[in-house]
């Protein structure tokens, strides 16, 4: 039987066209009226995963 894709995975991961992962950051979703410019300025773009993590993300997602 065919395994399927893990749907958590592919609301919280985006592949992009090179072929690596762009993770959302932590602490940019709620709450944002308490931190501080910089805090907030910081997280504005998301992380790529890194080489071990991409692996694994690779056989949630497909």
């Amino acid at each position: 039987m065919k395994q399927k894709s893990h749907s958590g995975a592919k609301k919280r991961v985006k592949k992009t066209g090179r072929g690596t992962f762009i993770v959302q950051k932590s602490c940019k979703n709620h709450l944002l009226v308490n931190k501080s410019k910089r805090q907030k300025k910081l997280n504005k773009k998301g992380k790529v995963a890194e080489a071990p993590q991409q692996k694994i993300l690779a056989k949630l997602i497909s």
